[in-house]
């Protein structure tokens, strides 16, 4: 009996302890089956994350990859841009570029929103050369010269000027090598006004008053203005002209006929005031075809200028040299003359008293256009 008793509890004792043995085993077994399982939802949704829900562009550690490719332009430094030529009235720079107005011109200048405002030119420099009749300009504007402005009915428009705080470089057509400085003061002492003609995000085409060719060396003819490339973020904005009073309508512009010998100042796109005027003879027309800008007024008693400022173009004679035999560069003036009508200049235009006034009153920057 007790044999027998004994036996079955160690027959019991056997039987606890292999079904403890499989609850151990089946435990183990549900740990390794939820640690998989828990892995292979990692997986998964990782695998969903890189195929299914891509970051954007600009997040996370791929974003430097996933960014637009850096501008490649590199600014010169401040010694290489002074060691450029300045593009001023009386120098003739190769790397800019020739300049005719097309068919319809409106400068572009008046969405440079991205310019700062503000901001004032260094100190000026002495003044140099004169105007008057001698800046007397001829000729017609050479063929094959280029034109860039934006498509817009209509003759030239006032455009927006700029200053700058430092003399800029300029580029010619690659917009690659800078082939002159645009200086912050001219020959006045005073801030350089720069109108612009093209923008192109973060270029903008302007105009330059130097010269790109000489007529003697290049069969006779040669652009009678200028442009070149220069960067946007260096133009600091002008306020406005008319700023402050409401009652203006706005200067849209200078029209010269050569033909009818006239000039008209259009005031909000429509002639205002149109007066008789002198233009260039035969044999020292009075360039056409062309849009520049009034760059700078000054008296000047020695050609005779002492009460009515000489109105200096950016425009160059497109037939001579120098038709009135100075060193200006063959620019062209507006100023008053006596002697106001026909054609009886070195192509400069010759206004009366009234003519010279309201002229004078217009911003600089105000655009030109010589028309046949």
């Amino acid at each position: 009996m007790t044999a027998r008793l004994t036996a079955e509890l160690r027959t019991a004792a056997l039987r606890t302890t292999a079904l403890r043995t499989a609850a151990l085993r089946t435990t183990a077994l549900r740990t390794v089956i939820a640690v998989t399982a828990s892995a292979g939802l990692v997986v998964g949704l990782t695998s969903c994350a890189m195929f299914e829900a891509p970051q954007p562009a600009g997040a996370g550690a791929s974003a430097g990859a996933a960014s637009a490719a850096p501008d490649p332009y590199v600014a010169p430094s401040a010694e290489a841009v002074a060691a450029l030529p300045e593009a001023r009235y009386d120098a003739v720079i190769a790397g800019l570029l020739a300049y005719a107005t097309p068919t319809s011109f409106v400068p572009s200048g008046g969405d440079l929103d991205s310019v700062a405002e503000g901001g004032t030119a260094g100190a000026g420099t002495a003044r140099a050369g004169a105007a008057g009749e001698g800046t007397a300009g001829a000729g017609t504007a050479g063929a094959g010269t280029a034109g860039a402005g934006t498509a817009e009915e209509g003759t030239a428009r006032g455009a927006s000027t700029f200053h700058l705080a430092a003399d800029a470089a300029l580029y010619g057509a690659d917009r690659e090598t800078p082939v002159a400085r645009l200086a912050a003061v001219n020959f006045l002492g005073q801030n350089t006004v720069v109108v612009p003609v093209q923008s192109d995000g973060d270029w903008t085409m302007v105009f330059t008053p130097a010269r790109q060719a000489l007529p003697s060396q290049n069969g006779g003819v040669a652009a009678a203005q200028t442009t070149a490339w220069m960067r946007t973020s260096l133009l600091i904005a002008d306020p406005p002209a008319n700023a402050g009073d409401s009652t203006s309508p706005g200067v849209s512009g200078i029209t010269v006929s050569v033909g009818a010998q006239t000039l008209t100042i259009s005031a909000a796109g429509r002639a205002d005031q149109t007066f008789a005027v002198g233009v260039g003879a035969a044999g020292t027309p009075t360039p056409t075809g062309v849009t520049g800008y009034i760059q700078a007024r000054y008296l000047d008693p020695e050609q005779g200028e002492a009460v009515y400022p000489i109105q200096l173009t950016s425009l160059h004679s497109a037939v001579a040299d120098d038709p009135y035999g100075g060193t200006d560069g063959g620019l062209i003036g507006v100023h008053f003359e006596e002697e106001n009508t026909g054609q009886v200049s070195h192509g400069c235009i010759r206004l009366p008293a009234d003519a010279i006034t309201a002229v004078n009153a217009l911003p600089l920057g105000t655009l030109i256009t010589i028309t046949p």
